[in-house]
């Protein structure tokens, strides 16, 4: 014999109905987080490999035409600033690059995200102590 209970007939669906826009608002957080990560990261990659590719160089303006070249490779037509090249270009010199690129939001529906939020990344790298520098 089986027996049904009447009060709690279609609870279950009612339930579903109410926990799958949280679930689903959840997944997107957890999406734009995800790509704010990865953006980060890529972001920190740039800078890390303009910084090596600028201390290569011979001049300043070099440095930051190759600063930007590299980012920009790197990068692959990210939303970003040029490349801020900065520090004591001489023998022995410390020299930093600072890049800011933007971490879009907009394709993820009505989460109430801002549409873009900045990411900033700098790294810093010596300059050999017995090179000669223009």
């Amino acid at each position: 014999m089986i027996r049904r209970r009447g009060p709690d007939r279609g609870s279950m669906a009612v339930e579903t109905v109410l926990v799958a826009p949280v679930l689903v608002a959840f997944l997107l957080l957890v999406v734009a987080f995800g790509r704010y990560v990865a953006i980060r990261g890529e972001v920190e990659a740039a800078t890390r490999d303009a910084v090596r590719a600028a201390s290569l160089e011979r001049s300043p303006a070099a440095a930051r035409r190759e600063a930007n070249r590299t980012a920009a490779a790197t990068l692959d037509g990210r939303d970003c600033t040029a490349v801020g090249l900065g520090g004591a270009f001489v023998a022995g010199g410390t020299i930093t690059t600072t890049l800011r690129c933007k971490v879009s939001f907009d394709q993820l529906g009505l989460l109430g995200l801002p549409g873009s939020v900045s990411v900033t990344a700098t790294s810093s790298a010596p300059l050999d102590v017995y090179r000669r520098v223009v």
